[in-house]
């Protein structure tokens, strides 16, 4: 090919190349360049929903003194056509739908195998309560003290044992030990139950970790050594004393039991709820705290005077303080979902969570109650105000610090 012709192609090459730039410049402009872009459709957007939060809590409770059904009311019982029914058939009249929990000292052993007449018993004070009413007692009863003088009737140790496996069976909570001196039983956390208001203001049954601690003073006082078991409970949650002592049949304790109490909350107890004495004894504010010497029967076979057939009910309501830090209310409330077994370690758990104690509200209020005619069942208004001037209750009350408050 000459260099005429050659120059000749190579114009045209360079012709065409311009010209489709051309084209495509103008094409770009106008819109209608091809594109390569992938397609991206268009995604609905779905949105997220609120995380749903604890906010507060609050328990309403119902606290009694000593609950027996052997001796005389099982003979009563049996003769009734409500059998093991029998005993808690008026305990509708105080409303247990309104509360949460209830909690009672459990004046007796429950083992099987033991089947002891009301002469018998009556003769030995050796007690029993035959675990077939415990379905009962369930529907009523959520915790149960075993710190007392008559938990350990049935071969000490051994049948305080088969009594924990029988509120086991039954779904009862339990805590405390007629050995003072057994430390590892002084105190127990129980899962109480709560109910949650939500960051929806939807509400919620949960449970929240809580000390009971009980002591059996009966026969020696306890050492000061188990009373301070109560402050490493009491640096992370709410601790609740629950002591078995005193003189029995007087109305106010003596200064040996004064002086017990006292070191109860010195040693981190929140409030001291005692019975034994089989009278109402009076109440006292400690340091701002409540202490309640004596609530006296509940449940119980004793119908000789006004004395023994009264008692003291004491209504707690608990509430997280206003502006109470909630940035670990969760964590409690999943805690306190595994806190129902007996020496769960849920102590050891708050504490290595570093879980910050929550801010609490106690409100404490008077029910009166009698079991005269054989069963339990609520106090008239003369006969609860009798109860309350034995307690000293306004006294009291108005002697009561925050958090702690009465009416």
């Amino acid at each position: 090919m000459n260099v005429r012709v050659r120059r000749a192609h190579i114009a045209w090459g360079v012709i065409g190349i311009i010209a489709v730039g051309v084209v495509a410049i103008v094409g770009l402009l106008l819109g209608k360049w091809p594109s390569y872009s992938p397609v991206v459709e268009d995604v609905p957007k779905v949105a997220k929903k609120p995380v749903v939060t604890p906010k507060t809590l609050e328990s309403k409770a119902l606290f009694m003194g000593d609950v027996y059904w052997g001796r005389y009311i099982n003979e009563w019982s049996q003769k009734s056509p409500l059998k093991t029914a029998y005993p808690f058939s008026r305990l509708d009249e105080f409303h247990r739908d309104k509360y949460d929990a209830w909690v009672a000292d459990l004046e007796c052993p429950t083992v099987p195998s033991v089947h002891l007449t009301a002469a018998e018993e009556e003769e030995t004070l050796n007690f029993n309560c035959d675990p077939s009413y415990l379905p009962e007692a369930a529907k009523w009863f959520t915790i149960f003290s075993n710190a007392n003088n008559h938990s350990d009737n049935q071969d000490g140790q051994k049948g305080i044992k088969t009594t924990r496996q029988e509120l086991d069976k039954n779904g009862i909570q339990y805590f405390g030990n007629a050995d003072p001196d057994i430390l590892s039983d002084v105190c127990e956390v129980v899962s109480f139950p709560v109910h949650v208001t939500m960051s929806d203001q939807s509400v919620k049954k949960r449970f929240l970790p809580i000390a009971m601690c009980g002591y059996h003073g009966v026969f020696k006082i306890p050492s000061a050594e188990s009373l301070a078991v109560m402050k490493q409970y009491s640096k992370v949650m709410p601790v609740i004393a629950y002591p078995h002592s005193g003189a029995e049949y007087q109305p106010a304790p003596d200064q040996i039991k004064t002086d017990l109490y006292r070191a109860m909350i010195d040693n981190g107890a929140d409030v001291v709820l005692g019975d034994h004495p089989h009278w109402v004894q009076t109440t006292e504010a400690y340091k701002g705290h409540l202490i309640v010497y004596a609530m006296n029967n509940f449940i119980f076979d004793q119908q000789f005077n006004l004395e023994v057939t009264r008692a003291a009910v004491v209504d707690l309501d608990l509430s997280l303080a206003k502006g109470a830090d909630v940035s670990d209310l969760a964590k409690w409330l999943d805690l306190g979902d595994t806190c129902k077994g007996f020496h769960d370690d849920c102590l050891a758990q708050a504490e290595s969570e570093g879980l910050k104690k929550l801010d609490f509200r106690w409100h404490f209020s008077i029910i009166g109650a009698r079991d005269n005619g054989k069963l339990a069942h609520p106090a008239t208004k003369a006969e609860t105000q009798g109860i309350l001037d034995r307690l000293n209750w306004s006294s009291t009350v108005k002697q009561l610090q925050s958090p702690y408050s009465g009416s």
